[in-house]
C-alpha cells in the first residue's frame, strides 16, 4: 500500500510517514499537542519550507561550497562520536531490586519535613490584632475576617498560606503555628511584618516518601549514575588502545 502524500514541494512528495516521524523527535509532552489537525498542519508547513530552501540550496550551490563540504565533514564526526559513544551506555538496565536497595540505603534523600497548613490575618498593630480576634469570637468568620482586615494578599483566598515548613515563614509566626492547636485561633503575634492572627488547620509529621512515588526518580538517577560509569570506563580503554597526549592550556 503506497504512502499518502501530504504535500509536494519543489518536486519532493511529503508523505504522512515523513511527517509522523518528524514529530516523534519532538518531547512526548509537544507529541500531545501535536496530534491536532491544526498542530499537524503546521509542522507540515515546517517540512515544505525545509524541501523549499534544500532545493534553492542545490540550486544555487550552497551544496557545493567548501564552507557546506566541511560542515558536513563536522557533523559526520559529531554524529559518529555520539553514536558510538550512545552503544556504548545504550544497553545499560536497572533491576527493581536494585532501586529499592538503593531507597533502603538511602531514606534521609527521601524525607518529608513536618509541614502546617494554616490561614492568617495579617494587621499593624497587637490592638487592631485584638479587636480582630474579638470579633470571630463573637461569630466572624475566620476567613471572612481575613478578607476584610488583612493587608496581605493571601486576604483573597481567606488568608490561606497553604502548607509550610520549618524555615520558610518568620520565625515567631512559624513558632506559634507548629506549636499550636489545630482550629483554635492563635494570636496576637508579632513579626517584622506586623502582628498576626493564626488558624492551624492541619498538620503533616515527618515522613519517609514511599518507594512507589520516587521509583521513577530512583530509576533515572541510577541509569544515569551507571552510564556515566561506563561512559567513563570506555574512554579509558580508548585511551590505552589509541593514545592521548594532553597539552597545557
Amino acid at each position: 500500500m503506497s504512502e499518502k502524500i501530504l504535500a509536494i514541494a519543489a518536486g519532493h512528495e511529503i508523505t504522512e510517514k515523513e511527517l509522523n516521524n518528524l514529530i516523534s523527535n519532538y518531547p512526548p509532552e509537544q507529541q500531545i499537542y501535536m496530534s491536532s489537525p491544526q498542530a499537524k498542519q503546521q509542522v507540515l508547513e515546517q517540512l515544505i519550507a525545509f524541501h523549499l530552501f534544500h532545493k534553492m540550496a542545490v540550486e544555487e550551490g550552497i551544496t557545493k561550497s567548501q564552507e557546506y563540504e566541511e560542515m558536513v565533514k563536522k557533523l559526520k564526526v559529531e554524529l559518529a562520536s555520539h553514536m558510538a559513544a550512545t552503544s556504548v551506555v545504550e544497553g545499560i538496565k536497572i533491576s527493581e531490586e536494585a532501586e529499592k536497595k538503593y531507597y533502603e540505603e538511602n531514606q534521609a534523600a527521601f524525607q518529608e519535613k513536618p509541614q502546617v497548613s494554616a490561614k492568617h490575618i495579617l494587621v499593624e498593630t497587637k490592638e487592631e490584632a485584638e479587636q480582630v480576634a474579638k470579633e470571630i469570637e463573637q461569630g466572624l468568620g475566620f476567613e471572612e475576617a481575613a478578607g476584610k482586615y488583612s493587608t496581605c494578599p493571601s486576604k483573597d483566598k481567606g488568608g490561606d498560606l497553604g502548607y509550610f515548613t520549618k524555615g520558610q515563614m518568620a520565625p515567631e509566626f512559624e513558632k506559634a503555628a507548629f506549636e499550636g492547636e489545630i482550629g483554635k485561633v492563635i494570636g496576637p503575634v508579632e513579626t517584622q511584618f506586623g502582628c498576626h492572627l493564626i488558624l492551624v488547620e492541619d498538620k503533616k509529621e515527618a515522613s519517609v516518601r514511599p518507594f512507589e512515588e520516587v521509583q521513577a526518580k530512583i530509576h533515572q538517577q541510577l541509569i544515569q549514575g551507571r552510564q556515566q560509569e561506563a561512559y567513563n570506563a570506555k574512554v579509558k580503554e580508548l585511551e590505552a588502545v589509541y593514545g592521548v597526549e594532553r597539552k597545557e592550556l
